[in-house]
């Protein structure tokens, strides 16, 4: 008898501790069941509500396309108000042409926004140019207030690039320093050594260094012998703006030279193939390049190649790029003479 009571109560003790999990697996349970039922309400309530906005927006009484695509539109709906009043503004500014309303950026957190700078221009210049530099300063660069004016106003950006002397720090940098002192209008690139033969690298590094500096819609080469038609460059440029990739300029090829003794020799003449001829390039006296082929050259520019010319050197840069080229007319000299051009060689 009491070896049966025994087992009595240890087969009470045995049930009362495989009772304990038991309940708490079911207790487990019944909080999943609850959380998932909770989690399809809700689920079922998004979807409810986003197919009423998603037939709001088209005007149907029915949705035209799946509830996870919906979920991506009305997500994206804010963007597409702002991507809207963006393309408002461009098509306002193609109808009036260029003017001071240049289009504005809206950070995407919407608490502020920027103007973005229509051109910078790098007028590259040299150690003996000073005459040449103080000409375009009065014919169509300005200084001083002017110059900062033509930045506000029109977006345009205007600075001269010049390098350091093989001989850092001897009277042709200090002449550069003290000049830039007066006129506050030089970028200068301190990792580059002005010679006759670095044209093409002083390019690249002011494409470079210009991206880095500013955030621009387009970015210029020119010389410091060429006069510039602002209001006319500002309405050509203000026409591309919906180009995200193009290089600009007057277009043209020709015979590589592989003779030292001649004007445009090219010591690589060997690398443009047995008819000896250039690819497409824009013409050196100015050409122009988007925001994202600047960034390129900014973030590449240790393995872009520098040939014996800048024109043709930017011209291979962008050969494997899917980029637009744009063979402007009024950047050619032939085109100076008829009053439609808005460049011209500059009268010293």
């Amino acid at each position: 008898m009491q070896k049966s009571n025994k087992l009595s109560t240890m087969s009470h003790s045995s049930h009362r501790i495989a009772t304990i999990p038991t309940l708490l697996i079911s207790m487990f349970a019944t909080f999943a069941s609850i959380y998932v039922a909770g989690r399809l309400w809700q689920d079922a309530q998004n979807r409810v509500y986003l197919i009423k906005q998603l037939d709001r927006i088209t005007g149907q009484g029915q949705s035209a396309i799946s509830v996870d695509d919906t979920l991506k539109i009305i997500a994206c709906r804010e963007q597409h108000k702002k991507l809207d009043a963006l393309e408002m503004e461009l098509a306002s500014a193609r109808r009036e042409g260029f003017s001071s309303n240049r289009l504005v950026e809206s950070e995407t957190n919407g608490t502020y926004s920027k103007t973005r700078p229509l051109v910078v221009i790098g007028i590259l210049t040299g150690f003996g140019s000073r005459n040449n530099r103080d000409a375009i300063r009065k014919a169509w660069m300005g200084s001083g207030a002017a110059l900062q004016k033509m930045e506000d106003g029109k977006g345009i950006i205007a600075r001269f690039v010049i390098g350091r002397s093989a001989n850092r720090g001897d009277n042709l940098d200090k002449d550069i320093d003290h000049e830039n002192r007066l006129t506050n209008d030089f970028l200068i690139l301190d990792d580059h050594v002005e010679t006759e033969e670095g044209l093409s690298k002083k390019a690249k590094l002011f494409f470079a260094h210009g991206a880095d500096k500013w955030d621009a819609e387009f970015y210029a080469k020119v010389n410091d012998d060429v006069y510039i038609n602002i209001d006319a460059l500002g309405a050509t440029l203000a026409t591309h703006l919906d180009k995200p990739r193009i290089y600009m300029g007057c277009m043209k090829s020709g015979e590589v030279f592989s003779e030292p003794n001649q004007k445009w020799y090219e010591p690589e003449w060997w690398k443009f193939g047995d008819k000896q001829s250039y690819f497409r390039h824009a013409s050196g006296e100015m050409y122009v390049i988007s925001r994202a082929l600047a960034k390129f050259i900014s973030i590449n520019r240790s393995m872009l190649r520098a040939y014996a010319h800048d024109d043709v050197s930017a011209g291979s840069w962008f050969i494997g790029l899917d980029v637009k080229h744009v063979d402007e007319a009024k950047f050619c000299c032939s085109s100076w003479s008829t009053g439609l051009s808005l460049l011209a060689t500059l009268t010293l």
